[in-house]
C-alpha cells in the first residue's frame, strides 16, 4: 500500500483537515500519478457537506486532477513515466454495459466509480485529488497536451467537459444563439468553448459586475436577470440555453427565453427540487434536458480541442492550507473563476 497525504472532511460540514491514508499498490494496468494541481469544484462542497446525501466519510475531495506519471504497471501501453496526465470525475466503470461500450462511461448502467466518495470494485472507498498521489487504471487517465498549463487545465477535467459535452451532443455551433445562465466555474468555460465553436453567446447573470468578464471571455451580449424587463426583452430569443447555476432558481422564467423547438440544458445541480410548469414547454415544443461530464474518449477530445483553441480555465492558485477559506469564497461567488490547489504546498 502507498502512504498518501491529503486533506479530508471527517464528517458532514466539518472543516477539511490534514489526513493520511493508503492508496493501493500499482497494478499491471495502473499508473501512479504525483498530483501537482487539483481544482476545487462546487460539487466538492456539496459532497463534503453531504448536501446531496450519500457522502462517504472521511472524504478527500477533488476530481480535477493533473500531475506527473511516476510509475506504470507492467501491462500499461498508453502512458510512460514522466508524462503529464489527468484524472477527472470517475476512475472506473463496469466496462461491459451499453454506455461503457459506446464510450459514454459517465452513464454506466452500474454507475461510474467516482474519483472520491465512491466505492471501487473491491469495496474500498475512493479518495480524490486533494492529496499527493493517486493510482488509476490507464483506461481512465487522460493525456494532457503540452500546450496546456497544469493549473489552467485542471478545471477542464470537470468544468470543461461538463460544458463541452452537451454543446457537442446537441450540435451547438455556428448560426445558433446560446444563453449561458451563470458566469462561474462552469459558465465561463461554456462561454469560451461556445465562442470557439462559432456560437453567438449571451450571458445571463444576477450581477452587473460580471459584465466586463463576460465580454472579455467572448460573450456577444450580457443581461442582468434581476432587472424587471430582462425576461420580457429576451422572450423566444435563444436556440439553446446552458444553465450552470447550482443555487435554486426559477427554471420556468428561463424556458420562456427559448425559441420554438429550443433546448434548455441543465448542468448545475441545486440542492433542492424545482417546480416546473408544463405550458411554456408544450406551447412551443421546447425541451429541458440534462447532461453530466463526458466519457474518457470525449474528455480527451475536449482537451485536444482546448489545446488547439488555446483555451484554459481562468484560475486562482492557492496552497492546500487555504482550502477552507476557498470553500467559503466559492459560496460567496468570490473567485474568478476557479480555485486550483497547488499540491506542492502539501507538507
Amino acid at each position: 500500500m502507498l502512504s498518501t497525504k491529503g486533506y479530508a472532511a471527517m464528517s458532514p460540514k466539518a472543516a477539511l483537515q490534514p489526513f493520511s491514508f493508503e492508496r493501493r499498490d500499482v497494478g499491471a494496468h495502473d499508473v501512479l500519478i504525483k498530483i501537482t494541481h487539483c481544482g476545487i469544484c462546487h460539487s466538492d462542497i456539496h459532497q463534503a457537506r453531504d448536501e446531496w446525501g450519500g457522502s462517504i466519510f472521511p472524504m478527500v475531495p477533488g476530481h480535477e486532477i493533473v500531475g506527473t506519471i511516476m510509475q506504470v504497471g507492467n501491462a500499461v501501453t498508453k502512458f510512460r513515466v514522466g508524462e503529464t496526465a489527468g484524472v477527472g470525475c470517475f476512475v472506473d466503470s463496469c466496462r461491459t454495459c451499453g454506455p461503457c461500450r459506446e464510450g459514454i462511461e459517465q452513464y454506466c448502467d452500474a454507475g461510474m466509480i467516482l474519483t472520491y466518495s465512491g466505492r471501487d470494485k473491491s469495496g474500498h472507498t475512493t479518495q480524490g485529488g486533494y492529496s499527493t498521489q493517486i493510482v488509476v487504471d490507464e483506461n481512465y487517465v487522460l493525456r494532457i497536451p503540452a500546450a496546456l498549463s497544469p493549473a489552467g487545465t485542471a478545471p477542464l477535467l470537470c468544468a470543461g467537459i461538463t460544458t463541452y459535452s452537451p454543446l457537442r451532443h446537441w450540435g451547438v455551433g455556428k448560426y445558433h444563439r446560446l444563453a449561458v445562465v451563470g458566469l462561474g466555474g462552469l459558465g465561463h468555460m461554456a462561454v469560451k468553448i461556445a465562442r470557439a465553436l462559432g456560437t453567438e453567446v449571451t450571458v445571463l447573470s444576477t450581477s452587473e459586475r460580471k459584465r466586463k468578464d463576460a465580454e472579455r471571455l467572448g460573450a456577444t451580449e450580457f443581461a442582468v436577470t434581476s432587472e424587471s424587463d430582462t425576461f420580457t426583452k429576451l422572450q423566444r430569443r435563444f436556440d439553446f440555453m446552458l444553465d450552470t447555476v447550482s443555487a435554486p432558481h426559477d427554471y420556468n422564467a428561463y424556458v420562456n427565453l427559448l425559441k420554438t423547438d429550443g433546448t434548455m440544458i441543465l448542468v448545475g445541480v441545486p440542492d433542492s427540487p424545482a417546480l416546473l410548469e408544463p405550458f411554456p414547454l408544450i406551447l412551443h415544443r421546447r425541451r429541458i434536458a440534462g447532461s453530466v461530464i463526458g466519457g474518457i474518449r470525449e474528455t480527451q477530445e475536449m482537451l485536444d480541442f482546448c489545446a488547439e483553441q488555446q483555451i484554459e480555465s481562468d484560475v486562482e492558485v492557492i496552497p492546500i492550507q487555504q482550502v477552507n477559506e476557498a470553500y467559503e469564497r466559492v459560496l460567496k461567488g468570490d473567485v474568478r473563476f476557479r480555485f486550483v490547489i497547488d499540491l506542492g504546498s502539501m507538507t
